[in-house]
């Protein structure tokens, strides 16, 4: 039964309602989780001047720029799971072709800092792993201070805080306590971080269910606006104890990627042609799909236990 802190609502309206256009998107996942439906649904919206927030810029992000929705890219280690380069962020940033992309670039840990601080209000982040980097140099957003411990100067980062951060999980309740397993990122960081949250998730579940193991709870409630119930929202990436990591479909992207006509034909059937995630995967096969699902494979139940009342009067 819905209540007054119901947060479930479809992708088409948590977008519609929480992205517009010249913000800043953190669209997480390390590898695992990755929000592809939401990501889509921002492409399907034709949102524009969007700052790209991402670890590893993957398939995602050659997807979400060759759609034309960002005009700034922030981001750490540009990959394509492993799988060949990212042929549309090449052409923006070798060539301006079709058009410019700005980009700002720092490690991983760099990222992970960068989100510290805006979870926390902090004015910057230090760190040590660029130490005989080049990337100082190629960002003048990465700094020194000096110590005021009186130790060597330090490099800094400044704070991220994306206008909103989008998620993918394996479940949340619908007042959007919302739980992962598996490979987390930096997911919550991002959630925290940012002014609005989005959560598309395998399973909407009942209260019960959090509480009943809540050490999964990666991001509570009260950091969430939406929750979002779509199965298949990580596709082609994996959500572990749902489905595997489309490999072949990596793969594929690659020839894709390599032809602009041909990206913007893909974008064309399997994002502009289809209204939801459901028809998305209608759109990939029922055959490629079933082929991704996984076996169970159970943990061990834990026992948070539950305090004993007070013997009165020889009862519980």
């Amino acid at each position: 039964m819905a209540t007054t802190d119901d947060k479930v609502t479809d992708l088409a309206s948590a977008v519609a309602a929480h992205v517009r256009d010249g913000m800043t998107v953190a669209l997480e996942g390390f590898g695992h989780l990755i929000p592809f439906a939401a990501a889509h649904e921002i492409i399907r919206q034709g949102r524009r001047d969007l700052t790209l927030c991402r670890l590893t810029p993957d398939l995602l992000a050659d997807q979400i720029i060759a759609a034309g929705c960002v005009r700034r890219l922030v981001a750490s280690f540009f990959a394509s799971g492993s799988a060949g380069s990212l042929h549309e962020v090449r052409r923006r940033v070798e060539r301006a072709d079709p058009a410019p992309l700005e980009v700002e670039e720092y490690s991983h840990y760099g990222m992970v800092c960068r989100y510290q601080a805006g979870a926390a209000n902090l004015p910057f982040f230090p760190l040590r792993s660029y130490a005989g980097s080049d990337l100082p140099r190629l960002n003048p957003n990465i700094r020194k201070v000096s110590d005021p411990y009186g130790g060597p100067d330090i490099y800094v980062v400044p704070p991220l805080r994306p206008d909103v951060t989008i998620v993918h999980a394996q479940r949340a309740d619908r007042a959007g306590n919302v739980q992962m397993w598996g490979i987390v990122g930096v997911q919550q960081e991002a959630a925290y971080a940012a002014r609005t949250v989005i959560a598309t998730v395998e399973e909407v579940v009942d209260e019960e269910v959090v509480r009943s193991d809540p050490n999964r709870t990666v991001i509570p409630s009260h950091a969430v606006a939406a929750v979002v119930h779509c199965p298949g929202g990580a596709h082609p990436s994996y959500a572990q104890g749902h489905y595997d990591r489309d490999n072949a479909f990596y793969r594929e992207w690659e020839p894709i990627s390599k032809d602009r006509d041909a990206t913007l034909a893909w974008l064309e059937a399997y994002v502009h042609g289809v209204p939801d995630r459901a028809a998305y995967l209608e759109m990939i096969g029922a055959e490629r799909w079933a082929a991704l699902k996984v076996s169970p494979r159970l943990s061990q139940p834990v026992d948070f236990g539950r305090r004993r009342l007070a013997e009165v009067g020889g009862r519980q």
